[in-house]
């Protein structure tokens, strides 16, 4: 029998549990092994270690379903582009990066987002190809490839943080044969494979990138790596609003060779038809929604509620953080919120157990590790956030959902844990020696490319 470890008193939990209230006020016991043991409203169990948070919240820790650790040296780049002037502003200092450096960048992402409350993070990792904006309408990928540790050093970077992670990688398939590009994938799913038992570590996917090939190859071959490796596939997907017509005939080259599956997420997903829809709902496809970044890119706004009424399955991700800006789960959720309503001029168009739902047990779902996170269950792990409504004040709580999710924020952010263990408090790393050395590491190793880079240019 699993041994009580933690027990949080005083709680008001926000469990989002199937067959739990909103709210339930009282504790949550945690196992050594950092699982969520039981919740209960009276008296609680004895435990070596006693959090009593006050009456603040407790509710599941973020999950990010569609991220880019990379990126967060890179805010303030390219702030008035949309989508591909943007990527080659945000990524003018990052594609000159190494190994080194590019562990660091994302080390310093990963620990940017723990500290926001974000727990898990699906991950696209930066391109060992250099991205070109080839037209206003379409993107594409070429050049030569940086080595395999460049990839590798970001699954590191991941790991050290102590935040749990999908390592997506790119196929890249513009360099090399089939065997090649699937023979790179294979090398991040040999990585994941030295790992896998340690619990942070979720799993290996795929970047797909039809949106921006030339042919049905890129799809065909998206699904063999899908097929070989058993992994999921997030390909960026009819996100920007130049080409639309284009964007949406490449839907049909993942329909013939087979690939609309529970294993398809499609990011971001804002310019499609309701036919489209329908077709990727009924086949157990699901999508990543960024309300943040599909503003702050001008991209569109995608219909959520649509979605949900099609079948769709939705999580919520943060995004760039050189796109999203701030890692900011709770701007995130009210940008979506804000954002539909005044499209629909409909207040009730989507809710705000809906919004939080996304950005936790729907992030889980598409993700497919709702059994091991996502909401405050026993024998889910016990990653969550305390977020102390009196400090600031924000009022009566009449609604601690709607407080929650509303009036809320980073500001009331006081602790984070990730399996029973406290990893950020007041917006600052418990590991305060790794967060300075990768702040140090960030600002020196960027500053460095900026000067060659500017020399380069003079």
């Amino acid at each position: 029998m699993a041994r009580v470890h933690l027990v949080v008193t005083n709680a008001n939990l926000l469990t989002l549990a199937e067959g739990q209230p909103d709210a339930l006020f009282g504790w949550m016991s945690i196992d050594d092994d950092g699982k969520i043991l039981a919740i209960g409203e009276n008296d609680p169990p004895e435990a070596s270690t006693v959090l009593d948070v006050n009456g603040a919240f407790v509710a599941p820790g973020f999950i990010s379903s569609h991220s880019h650790l990379f990126t967060s040296g890179s805010r303030g780049l390219s702030p008035e582009d949309s989508l591909y002037g943007w990527i080659q502003g945000m990524t003018y200092y990052t594609k000159a990066t190494t190994a080194q450096d590019i562990y660091w960048c994302t080390l310093h992402g990963s620990l940017d987002f723990i500290n926001y409350g974000i727990t898990t993070a699906y991950d696209f990792t930066s391109s060992r190809l250099s991205f070109h904006a080839s037209s206003s309408a379409k993107g594409s990928y070429g050049g030569t490839l940086k080595p395999q540790d460049f990839s590798d050093a970001q699954f590191l970077a991941k790991r050290d943080s102590g935040m749990r992670f999908f390592h997506s990688v790119p196929l890249d398939d513009s360099v090399g044969d089939a065997e090649e590009v699937l023979k790179r994938v294979a090398n991040a799913v040999e990585l994941f494979d030295r790992y896998r038992e340690e619990p942070t570590v979720l799993g290996v996917a795929i970047s797909g990138g039809v949106q921006w090939a030339e042919s049905e190859k890129t799809a065909a071959l998206e699904l063999e790596a899908m097929r070989t490796f058993n992994i999921i596939n997030q390909p960026h997907f009819l996100e920007t609003p130049h080409g639309i017509a284009g964007q949406q005939e490449r839907f049909s080259w993942y329909r013939d060779v087979g690939a609309l599956s529970p294993s398809l997420i499609f990011g971001h997903f804002i310019h499609t038809t309701k036919e489209m829809v329908q077709e990727a709902a009924q086949h157990g496809c699901s999508m990543s929604w960024q309300p943040t970044s599909n503003a702050r890119l001008a991209s569109g706004i995608a219909d959520i509620p649509g979605y949900l009424e099609a079948g769709l399955k939705v999580g919520m991700g943060l995004d760039d953080q050189s796109c999203t800006d701030l890692s900011d789960p709770w701007q995130n959720m009210r940008m979506g919120l804000y954002m539909l309503r005044a499209q629909r001029l409909d207040a009730s168009v989507l809710g705000v157990r809906e919004v939080l739902r996304l950005h936790t047990m729907g992030s889980a779902e598409i993700l497919g590790i709702d059994h091991l996170v996502g909401s405050l269950s026993p024998g889910k792990f016990a990653d969550f956030v305390v977020v102390d409504p009196s400090s600031p004040d924000i009022g009566p709580i009449w609604n601690p959902i709607a407080s929650y999710v509303l009036a809320c924020g980073p500001r009331n952010l006081t602790q984070v844990w990730i399996g029973g263990k406290l990893v950020s408090s007041r917006g600052s790393s418990t590991n305060t020696k790794l967060q300075d050395q990768a702040s140090f590491e960030l600002h020196t190793r960027l500053g460095a490319i900026a000067q060659t880079l500017k020399k380069d240019e003079t």
